[in-house]
């Protein structure tokens, strides 16, 4: 009788253990969820690059191209690829779905965004939060960094959430994809400024960075 509590013990300590792994894996941010921050370092920036060429190219020669003088134009300024920038978040969803964000925008008029959730993770060992808005079917966050004014936009960045990254109250952020407003790069464009609890304390240098007069 003994030896078969041991054994129904050890069996129900098993099945926590394969429950464990098959739903959240604390040491790389995995989740039941199909979301996996890691890849092949290679591959990824690789990956990286062709999309930064793909934009440049359409920077250069695209109709929607918000650069005023393309003849001198040579390419947007990057940081190398990183794969630490892709992180798995937690999210806070509202409990109140109808909650409403008056943005600014950079020509002084206003846009309204729905507010979808907050993003909880840790970016270079601080603990970080980003909230989600919703524009009809985009979600995106706009935010400011350590780097903002500096080695980046001073107006902030941006980073759009595809929702297929979305799941079981988890979201994959790759800061990889941070891009500058058109607005930086043609003062005519009016552009959303991110919400002040949107400034990050630590530096990300991952995605666009800004130089004048590029």
């Amino acid at each position: 009788m003994v030896k078969n509590k041991f054994f129904l013990a050890g069996l129900v300590l098993l099945a926590l253990v394969i429950l464990y792994y098959a739903f959240f894996d604390s040491s790389n941010g995995t989740s039941a969820g199909g979301l996996d921050a890691s890849v092949d370092p290679a591959a990824y920036r690789q990956q990286v690059e062709q999309e930064r060429q793909k934009k440049d190219e359409s920077f250069r020669t695209g109709d929607t191209s918000p650069l005023p003088d393309r003849s001198n134009f040579k390419g947007l300024a990057y940081f190398a690829p990183d794969p630490s920038y892709r992180v798995v978040a937690r999210l806070e969803p509202f409990a109140d779905k109808t909650q409403k964000l008056v943005v600014r925008m950079s020509d002084g008029s206003e846009e309204v965004y729905d507010k979808f959730a907050h993003a909880v993770f840790s970016l270079n060992d601080e603990a970080c939060r980003l909230l989600i808005v919703k524009l009809e079917d985009n979600y995106s966050i706009l935010f400011r960094d350590a780097t903002s004014g500096k080695e980046t936009y001073g107006g902030g960045r941006y980073l759009d959430i595809d929702p297929a990254n979305m799941a079981d109250n988890r979201v994959l952020l790759d800061f990889n994809a941070a891009y500058n407003p058109y607005c930086a790069y043609n003062p005519t464009y009016s552009c959303p400024l991110p919400p002040a609890e949107n400034t990050l304390p630590v530096a990300v240098r991952a995605g666009e960075r800004y130089v004048a007069h590029e």
